[in-house]
């Protein structure tokens, strides 16, 4: 079975034999080697001398933390969005009372660097009305495209916010430098390019967001980053972590050391062209504007032509391929196709050819009474 949707992504060999260990001590020396390892493994990806930790959860919980460990309620946050995934981050700091200013463009479509300085400007010359954060996606996996962070970054870094980033489906496959863009919290996700399953979310803090993490007001336990700082320095993580999850980590952090950044940017790039090339081929148009298209993930469009949900039931019941459909105002209107982490070109020529055969049956009937009729 290929399995070709944003995450959960394919586990190489190396991952799952990995992950067939037995349990070890979790508060014991064997556990602590791994656990400083891993995170010392993951700042050469993170690109960062920061701090960076490990929690046992989702994506989601980690940009969870990164909103309760470096805000109050009150605070004034922008929130940049152009996706789902976006909108998510700021429907989490609104649950936990952040005043959100939700600056929001059409899905698909590039962020507005002037708009995004506008809201800046205008807000750092209100009194007591100044923003302290601001909410970026990275990458938006639900339109299929990259933001340009390096350029978010110089437009709140002039206003001296601070810049808390969703990378869950960028970083480790779309270049990310962390302490040369000036991101202070960054978030990523086990499932997406680290090759290894759902479970754990790691973060990036850096010393600014430390300032803001002491006097953050929001509640936090579980998430708390003076709790993880505190047993990192003791080789341990806070509570119970995902011990199999990290025996594969670390096992697919080699592989990627291994690779080399710069090859693996190189790689998803070649074979993200490939998947866009062979969809335009077939007739599709990219979703979103080509010169923003994703590295990680390819979004078509269905051009009311294509039975979505027909056409991933005959990919995954007669060619073994699972792809993605579009979600929430997305949804039936495209498709996508992952392509990160463990791919090799060879992969995605092989969905190709499978869209390519099963697109007959996913057709709608007018198009089908159509080309019987010429």
């Amino acid at each position: 079975m290929q399995l070709r949707v944003p995450g959960p992504t394919p586990c190489p060999p190396q991952a799952l034999q990995a992950m067939g260990r037995q349990m070890i001590n979790h508060r014991g020396g064997e556990f602590a080697k791994i656990l400083n390892s891993t995170t010392e493994k993951l700042k050469q990806v993170f690109q960062t001398k920061g701090d960076v930790f490990l929690l046992t959860s989702s994506g989601t919980g980690g940009m969870e933390a990164a909103i309760v460990n470096t805000l109050s309620p009150g605070d004034k946050v922008l929130s940049i969005s152009n996706g789902a995934f976006g909108e998510r981050f700021a429907d989490i700091a609104e649950g936990y009372g952040a005043e959100v200013i939700r600056l929001s463009f059409e899905w698909g479509k590039a962020v507005d660097l002037d708009a995004v300085e506008k809201v800046l400007r205008k807000h750092d010359s209100i009194k007591d009305g100044a923003i302290k954060a601001v909410l970026a996606t990275h990458n938006e996996t639900s339109t299929g495209m990259t933001n340009r962070l390096g350029d978010i970054s110089a437009v709140v870094k002039k206003f001296d916010k601070l810049l808390l980033v969703d990378a869950i489906s960028s970083l480790g496959c779309i270049n990310l430098p962390t302490d040369d863009w000036h991101c202070d919290i960054v978030v990523t996700g086990s499932q997406k390019g680290w090759m290894v399953p759902p479970g754990l979310a790691m973060v990036s803090v850096s010393e600014k967001a430390w300032q803001a993490h002491a006097q953050a007001k929001m509640p936090r336990y579980y998430w708390d980053f003076s709790k993880a700082k505190d047993f990192l320095q003791k080789g341990q993580t806070p509570w119970t972590p995902a011990v199999s999850i990290f025996y594969a980590l670390n096992t697919t952090l080699d592989l990627m050391l291994n690779e080399g950044l710069n090859n693996i940017f190189a790689r998803h790039a070649r074979i993200a062209q490939l998947a866009r090339n062979g969809v335009k081929s077939l007739g599709f148009s990219l979703f979103p504007e080509e010169e923003y298209a994703s590295d990680t993930v390819t979004a078509v469009n269905a051009m009311d032509k294509i039975d979505v949900p027909k056409l991933i039931q005959v990919l995954r019941e007669e060619h073994d391929v699972v792809i993605a459909g579009g979600q929430r105002k997305l949804a039936g209107k495209i498709f996508r196709i992952g392509h990160l982490g463990s791919v090799e070109d060879d992969d995605i020529k092989s969905v190709l050819e499978a869209l390519n055969k099963a697109l007959p049956s996913a057709y709608r009937h007018s198009e089908r009474s159509e080309e019987s009729q010429s």
